[in-house]
């Protein structure tokens, strides 16, 4: 009898075992499933362009996009290529968006905006992506970037950036995100109110790069779509 009852035991539990194993299978399927169905953002950089006033005297330069004023200022030569990389580091921080090759994006950009002088910028973009098979192009205007004068702990003056990044949908040519940064760093002495945006920078003056950096973690708090 008690054999009996053992083989019946070990039968229920192999039956069980294999149920098991047959519910994993299926949920590790269905997973795979999922997981192939996902669609990653496809997402073209055109180069950074650096922006100034039309005249000389003015200090607010429009976003060509959006056509949003900002303020402006002395740009650093290059300033335009810092700014664009700190955005693709970040970029590449995030889950679910395939980069398309910057040598490739720039190419078609220059070949269709050179045939395409007269149309809306907006326009020439989405026939870019449409090209590139791209879901999104991303554009950026940098219209102050200012670095800081003496060191960490003494400046005798502060650094300063301003930019503006856009997110292109290239199905329609609207823009789905706009992310602005303009900051001057100020003394808690000049004001107290930055006390938080201060420590953030370890306490001291940062560098332009720095602040850039700075910027761009606020503005990628509200990036869109994906998960970071």
């Amino acid at each position: 009898m008690l054999n009996y009852f053992c083989k019946k035991a070990g039968s229920v539990a192999g039956f069980v075992l294999i149920a098991f194993l047959a519910l994993s299978i299926s949920v590790q399927a269905l997973e795979n499933s999922v997981e192939s169905t996902k669609h990653s953002m496809r997402l073209a950089v055109i180069s950074f362009q650096s922006l100034m006033p039309e005249k000389e005297t003015g200090k607010t330069v429009i976003c060509p996009l959006c056509g949003i004023g900002a303020s402006s200022g002395r740009i650093l030569k290059g300033s335009e290529k810092i700014v664009e990389e700190i955005f693709v580091d970040k970029l590449r921080e995030l889950k679910g968006v395939e980069l398309i090759p910057s040598d490739e994006a720039q190419s078609v950009y220059q070949r269709i905006a050179s045939k395409s002088m007269k149309e809306p910028l907006l326009n020439i973009f989405k026939k870019v992506g449409s090209e590139l098979e791209a879901d999104v192009l991303a554009a950026g205007y940098v219209y102050r970037y200012i670095d800081r004068v003496g060191y960490e702990y003494s400046s005798e003056h502060p650094a300063s950036v301003a930019f503006e990044i856009h997110l292109i949908k290239t199905s329609d040519g609207s823009i789905i995100w706009r992310g602005f940064f303009d900051k001057t760093q100020k003394s808690l002495m000049e004001d107290v109110f930055q006390i938080s945006s201060f420590f953030k920078g370890g306490g001291k003056w940062l560098n332009a790069r720095q602040l850039t950096e700075q910027g761009m973690n606020e503005i990628f708090k509200t990036f869109p779509g994906v998960e970071y």
